[in-house]
């Protein structure tokens, strides 16, 4: 079976930019850290995208190890929607409107 086609909404695209950027102000080593967990995470919901937890409105979610966020993520079809890369205590929930 094919791998998913990854499609990542611009607005998680910044969101995970500043994360990185707030974790390189304080410690390079800790933003090398957190590029990498999110690496990882993508890989893991590529390989296995039905693997992660039901969410709301027909999304899923996989929580970063170390780090207090999670990518909240859509299936359709071949390909994965990532919505957002959401700081699990701020704001939740407001990524809802970017479900198309």
């Amino acid at each position: 079976m094919a791998r998913p086609t990854l499609d990542l909404h611009p607005l998680a695209i910044d969101e995970a930019d500043a994360a990185y950027d707030w974790y390189a102000e304080r410690n390079p080593l800790v933003a090398e850290l957190f590029g990498r967990e999110l690496d990882r995470a993508i890989s893991q919901i590529l390989d296995s995208p039905e693997r992660w937890p039901s969410h709301e409105q027909r999304t899923r979610r996989i929580l970063l190890h170390r780090f207090p966020y999670m990518i909240v993520y859509r299936t359709t079809g071949t390909a994965i929607r990532v919505l957002a890369v959401a700081h699990v205590r701020r704001r939740p929930g407001y990524w809802k409107t970017r479900i198309s």
